[in-house]
């Protein structure tokens, strides 16, 4: 047993120890708990290593090391811990990402040796419903994607990824990584769009899912269409899905400049619960 203040990496045997953390925040955490919950703690099929960090010889915090450097349930110590451990690592990940305050706290250790950034987005509302509006019907051509609408959905998931990083996804491989996870989500039906003339108008996915809180992403509306309330009937669409058949909890982070998107998901009857924050390098 460990009995000093210490991090390394979690073995697959410490699974148990690793969802217990993660349940904590079972809102906050929905994006790890997922991937853990299906990979477990072995790195490879986790897509990075899981770092823990001990008081006392309890684990008490993570922080997620993979394409995205997520901090988990960390106070200032063990921030301070991931930091040293992902400056001696050097940067591997695309983006820092998670709650504000060890976001921000945990950038700030970084900068200096990982800096500069390329965008920071320092203030990222979480918003969480569990109930549908009362007053907004969903948008009945709202529907999952089908398998083999891939060559339909990818434009949309393309168009709004780079309207949203900055960066297509395209990039690098060519989006092979890219175009797997879109077929993903598809293939495990959290793909959701509305069709008209074989183009998407709108569209939104499940991003990850546990029996205790979903978060939804990827929320887009074609530009020639903006402006009709898609938004709002969509994502009521999808958030009668996400609440009958995943979970009760349903949660989601936009970025806090998105006045718009604020409104549409607040109309539908989200409500700001804390902050997220992302680094992109």
């Amino acid at each position: 047993m460990l009995t000093t203040t210490t991090t390394k990496v979690l073995e697959p045997g410490e699974l148990d120890a690793a969802l217990a953390v993660l349940d904590r925040d079972p809102v906050a955490n929905a994006f790890v708990a997922a991937r853990v919950q299906v990979a477990g703690l072995d790195p490879w099929r986790l897509g990075g290593e899981m770092w823990g960090w001990y008081a006392g010889g309890r684990l008490e915090s993570l922080c997620y090391a993979g394409a995205n450097l997520v901090p988990i349930c960390a106070g200032p110590d063990a921030v301070r811990a991931f930091a040293d451990r992902a400056r001696r690592s050097g940067r591997r990940c695309s983006s820092i990402v998670g709650p504000a305050g060890a976001t921000a706290e945990l950038w700030s250790l970084l900068e200096p040796h990982w800096g500069p950034a390329r965008e920071v987005r320092a203030h990222q509302p979480l918003m969480v419903t569990r109930s549908m509006p009362a007053e907004v019907e969903p948008d009945p051509l709202v529907r999952r994607v089908r398998r083999d609408e891939m060559d339909v959905i990818m434009p949309a998931c393309v168009a709004m990824f780079t309207e949203e990083v900055g960066v297509s996804p395209l990039a690098g491989d060519g989006g092979l990584l890219y175009q797997a996870r879109v077929a993903e989500l598809v293939g495990s039906g959290r793909s959701f769009a509305r069709v008209e003339d074989g183009r998407v108008v709108f569209k939104a996915e499940i991003g990850a899912a546990t029996d205790r809180a979903c978060q939804i992403q990827g929320v887009w509306v074609a530009p020639e269409h903006r402006g009709r309330g898609l938004s709002v009937t969509g994502m009521a669409a999808v958030l009668r899905h996400a609440l009958r058949e995943v979970s009760p909890v349903v949660s989601l982070y936009v970025n806090d400049y998105n006045t718009a998107a604020r409104a549409a998901y607040r109309r539908v009857g989200f409500e700001e619960v804390g902050a997220f924050m992302s680094v992109l390098f």
